[in-house]
């Protein structure tokens, strides 16, 4: 018995002060999860934003005017992305947690030898990587559509990674909290799609009245938005610069609370 405790010593950390490869292999087995069904993944959010793009555009036609001096189409197209790129990525994290717990081999997950960061970071950047993928996507299906030109790269990437990365750390804490998919369905009709919807998706809030204006900039998702439209259009209805350091703080902050809520096993350890 002696020999045997030496020689098996339970529970001692053989990879490093970071598990790489068991990082590593997480995040690929959850963008596979998603790449297998990429109809459903990938296809559909896309068919969603054309379908949103192709009945506005039918109802309003020309009459709308110019919004941030272009036309509405073109102001419509990038919020449509933007919105796509921040549902998804929510819906990739939770939907993981949702089903892990769900089908019980959740507990594969939990005895990995593996960190909360390391989890919790793979599972946020699958979901980065998922909504990157709509996004380019969506771009290159709308540019056959529609006259628009993507004028700032860096704002692109950097907005584009911090919505997804806060809306990914954000469905982590929903796929902890939620014991079933009636509690996920409520997360996402009654906070996610609506905040989405009223973030400048479909208009400029200049056009708000000034009370509304200010509650819509304290709206982190309005920055997501605008600074992902301002990449295409050269036009914000907000600060960009005020919206990057905003998601950046934010971001981190929603991911440290996915930390502390998995490392103590919130709702996943008896």
């Amino acid at each position: 018995m002696v020999e045997i405790s030496r020689k098996y010593k339970i529970g001692t950390r053989r990879f490093g002060s970071i598990n790489w490869i068991g990082a590593w292999t997480l995040y690929k087995k959850e963008v596979l999860r998603f790449l297998i069904v990429w109809i459903q993944t990938i296809f559909s959010p896309l068919i969603t934003s054309l379908l949103f793009l192709l009945v506005l555009s039918l109802a309003i036609g020309n009459d709308r005017g110019d919004v941030l001096g272009v036309p509405f189409i073109v102001f419509l197209a990038p919020g449509l992305i933007a919105m796509q790129i921040i549902q998804q990525a929510f819906s990739h994290s939770s939907s993981s947690f949702m089903i892990g717990k769900i089908q019980g081999n959740i507990v594969d997950l939990v005895y990995a030898p593996l960190s909360a960061g390391e989890v919790t970071l793979a599972i946020t950047l699958a979901s980065v990587t998922r909504s990157v993928l709509i996004a380019i996507i969506s771009i290159l299906v709308f540019y056959l559509f529609i006259n628009f030109e993507i004028k700032n790269f860096i704002t692109l990437i950097a907005f584009t990674f911090l919505s997804a990365f806060s809306l990914g750390a954000l469905g982590i804490i929903a796929g902890l909290w939620a014991e079933k998919f009636d509690h996920m369905a409520t997360v996402t009709n009654f906070i996610i799609i609506p905040l989405s919807f009223l973030s400048g998706t479909f208009y400029s809030i200049e056009r708000l009245p000034e009370t509304l204006q200010i509650i819509s900039k304290a709206n982190p998702f309005f920055y997501m938005i605008d600074g992902f439209r301002y990449s295409f259009l050269g036009q914000s209805d907000g600060s960009v610069f005020f919206g990057l350091v905003y998601l950046s703080i934010t971001s981190l902050l929603i991911w440290f609370v996915a930390y502390i809520l998995y490392k103590k096993g919130y709702k996943i350890k008896s």
